[in-house]
């Protein structure tokens, strides 16, 4: 009971009723320039006295004065304004409510509608408050002789009913305020999201640049993976060759120091670039890289690590699109970089095939004892399939059919004009 009862009084007297309150009565303030023109305009055209023409001229400027509002919120900008109020002062708005300005006509039309809603129910809890809590005042006091017009309006108009206790009449009109403003707030924040939210237009924008910034960021994630993967498996196994024979073949040792060098080197320079493209502000740009001109670089710093690859290269590969040929090096170098992690300095055999539209890259090496032999893998096996399908190709990975090699197949579609 006393919990029901303590809800009750923070749903009209708490913190979020006292913040929609402060919405209401913006919405109030925010009214009243195009309720005073209606007034003057109206009393123009419309002249006389009396308090019943007074009532009507006031009612009639209401009227008159929203749908003057609802043009003005046609503007872009007033969604920006409307939906910071409501996100700060209509507490309890459930839902997304939109951050930008308005795009589209449908989108405009919504905030017009929420426009003419904030301020009609704010001119309602305005009025009632400036009016309503004085006169509420003047009933509670002990003194009744204020009340003298009233109660002799009252003996005229009553009817023969009595009238209640002043005390009693202050305090309905009190709590009539404290209702209509957590009624009024609650349907501002029940409204907010359906005329405040994203249209449907932009909750598609919304869910295509989500895609896209994770297709980017995908894509900087394979160019880390397979350039730093790369690099640190060739720099490891270098090291522990030139540890080995460091004494007995000195001039391996040195060749392999040199090699360990110009690949920390290479892998310094691609790491700055994709650290470049994530600053980027504007944008992740396309990443720069190795293209397939850069295979016989990639062969020898793996010769040094003794994995001998026996390279089988088709003619014309330096004519392939840019995208083409950056993407099957780096399929290439993560399956080497395969080899180097799971097989060890074993020899493999490369082939890369062109054809009119159709690029062939396969890769075998024998299944060591420590080669996985399932058809998935970790994130190298995935990032190369994701960068075939960026491409609309596709790849195979797994044992060959007599098990005894471990075999990578690609395979990428080139346009003619692309490939001439």
């Amino acid at each position: 009971m006393r919990a029901g009862i303590r809800g009750i009084a923070s749903a009209l007297l708490g913190r979020r009723a006292r913040r929609r309150w402060v919405h209401l009565v913006l919405g109030g303030a925010l009214l009243m320039p195009y309720w005073l023109l209606s007034t003057v305009v109206l009393g123009v055209v419309s002249p006389g006295e009396g308090p019943l023409h007074t009532v009507v001229l006031q009612l009639a400027a209401l009227v008159t004065a929203l749908p003057m509002a609802a043009v003005t919120a046609l503007l872009p900008v007033v969604r920006v304004l409307e939906g910071t109020a409501a996100r700060a002062l209509c507490a309890g708005a459930a839902g997304e409510l939109s951050t930008g300005p308005s795009r589209s006509w449908a989108a405009r039309r919504r905030t017009a509608a929420w426009y003419v809603l904030h301020l009609f129910l704010g001119g309602v809890v305005s009025g009632m408050t400036l009016a309503g809590t004085p006169a509420a005042a003047v009933l509670l006091l002990p003194d009744r002789g204020v009340l003298t017009e009233l109660d002799t309006w009252w003996q005229q108009h009553g009817h023969g009913i009595e009238l209640p206790p002043a005390p009693v009449l202050g305090a309905a009109l009190i709590l009539l305020i404290i209702g209509t403003n957590a009624a009024a707030g609650s349907l501002l924040a029940r409204s907010a999201p359906a005329l405040l939210g994203p249209t449907p237009d932009e909750r598609l924008l919304a869910a295509e640049r989500r895609a896209t910034v994770l297709a980017q960021r995908n894509r900087l994630a394979r160019e880390l993976h397979d350039s730093v993967g790369h690099a640190l498996s060739a720099v490891g196994i270098q090291a522990s060759a030139a540890t080995r024979v460091l004494t007995t073949d000195p001039g391996f040792a040195a060749e392999a120091l040199h090699a360990i060098e110009e690949t920390a080197r290479a892998a310094v320079a691609e790491l700055d670039a994709v650290i470049g493209l994530l600053r980027e502000e504007d944008g992740v740009a396309e990443p720069a890289g190795p293209t397939l001109a850069g295979l016989d670089d990639l062969l020898r710093q793996l010769a040094v690590t003794g994995v001998r690859v026996e390279a089988s290269l088709a003619p014309g590969l330096g004519r392939l699109p840019t995208a083409v040929s950056r993407e099957a090096y780096r399929i290439v170098q993560e399956g080497l970089t395969n080899v180097l992690r799971h097989a060890g300095p074993a020899p493999a055999g490369l082939r890369v095939d062109l054809w009119e539209d159709r690029l062939e890259l396969e890769l075998t090496n024998p299944l060591g004892a420590t080669r996985p032999s399932r058809p998935g893998g970790g994130r190298g096996l995935r990032g190369i399939g994701e960068r075939a399908a960026a491409l609309r190709g596709g790849y195979e990975a797994g044992p060959s059919a007599d098990g005894t090699a471990w075999r990578l197949a690609v395979w990428l579609p080139v346009s003619s004009a692309g490939a001439r």
